[in-house]
């Protein structure tokens, strides 16, 4: 089990109070589940094992022992190129959506295979629902434009068949639609989660790369796979960047007001987080929440709405999730 946090250890000390991830990485109990990260282990000059954070190999098997160690998750693997997203910064997204399902619900996660989630854009790495899966028991949608990375998430399905019982993949037939052509009609979706594209165009997301390469002390690399977490041209920039992509989740969200409870995406972009919630509003969402996060030696901020009112919300719980449990006595 990791070790308990050192008081100035900041990078993961505002995790989640839920996140399996608090304090430093064991490497010994990572690498007797995922022998393949023996190859990349160093000396830290703290002490004790690391990893070098730039190598996207070694990154990919901390993800894998991290997700076998924690999930159970069994041949954890990702396609060249592709998103390789740090695992207790997407737990913590999971678990401030469970807070916020439940103060939705008397102050109880509502949890079980009834409780189901659409993640847009679940990449070849399959994160969020593996990981909501097991510690939630939730249901999840993955959906993605990409179908070879949709085939790679049906192999990790078939190595994991207990985690399959509570994930679907469906692949979203235009690059230029969210929820349309997605969500189908009459079907209910509890609540849906996203990592948004950032940047704005491949030249922008080839300077930041280069950015965060000489941050590393490392020589610049000319392609953008080459970032330590990967990222394939639909993961990484999107006409508008960030911005332009919420604008139009937030558009397409309002045609699907009474199918979803909870819409939500991550947003990175602090300039982002002014025009959207008066968008929202306009739209006709009726409660729109800005919630803080940590996400690994950043900040994030997950942006939450719901176009139901109250007495839609109280049907909603009273059909579809387990009742909160009475105070004994």
């Amino acid at each position: 089990m990791p070790r308990k946090t050192r008081p100035k250890a900041k990078s993961k000390a505002a995790l989640h109070p839920r996140n399996r991830h608090q304090g430093h990485y064991d490497f010994t109990a990572l690498s007797n589940v995922h022998p393949a990260l023996r190859g990349h282990l160093l000396d830290s000059p703290a002490g004790g094992k690391s990893i070098d954070f730039s190598s996207p190999e070694a990154v990919k098997a901390l993800n894998a022992a991290l997700l076998r160690l924690q999930y159970q998750v069994r041949d954890w693997d990702i396609p060249p190129g592709y998103l390789c997203p740090p695992v207790p910064g997407r737990a913590d997204y999971l678990h401030t959506l469970a807070d916020l399902l439940a103060d939705s619900h008397d102050g109880k996660i509502p949890t079980g295979k009834k409780i189901r989630g659409l993640d847009l854009g679940t990449g070849a790495n399959l994160i969020y629902p593996l990981i909501g899966s097991h510690d939630y028991g939730w249901s999840f949608v993955g959906s993605d434009i990409d179908q070879v990375a949709l085939d790679n998430s049906e192999r990790l399905l078939d190595a994991n068949p207990q985690a399959a019982q509570r994930i679907s993949l469906r692949l979203q037939p235009r690059s230029d639609q969210l929820f349309r052509q997605l969500i189908r009609p009459d079907e209910q979706i509890d609540f849906t989660l996203c990592n948004p594209p950032f940047h704005t165009s491949a030249e922008a997301a080839r300077a930041a790369n280069q950015r965060k390469w000489q941050q590393l002390g490392k020589q610049a690399d000319s392609k953008v796979g080459r970032l330590n977490f990967g990222g394939q041209a639909n993961e990484l920039h999107c006409v508008g960047g960030e911005a332009g992509f919420l604008s139009r989740m937030a558009t397409e969200s309002a045609e699907f007001a009474q199918q979803v409870f909870w819409f939500s995406s991550l947003v990175s972009n602090t300039d982002t987080l002014k025009q959207l919630p008066v968008q929202l509003r306009e739209l006709g969402a009726t409660d729109v929440r800005v919630l803080d996060m940590a996400q690994g030696q950043k900040r994030s901020r997950l942006l939450a709405w719901t176009f139901l009112d109250k007495k839609q919300r109280r049907a909603w719980r009273k059909a579809r999730w387990p009742a909160p449990a009475k105070p004994a006595g």
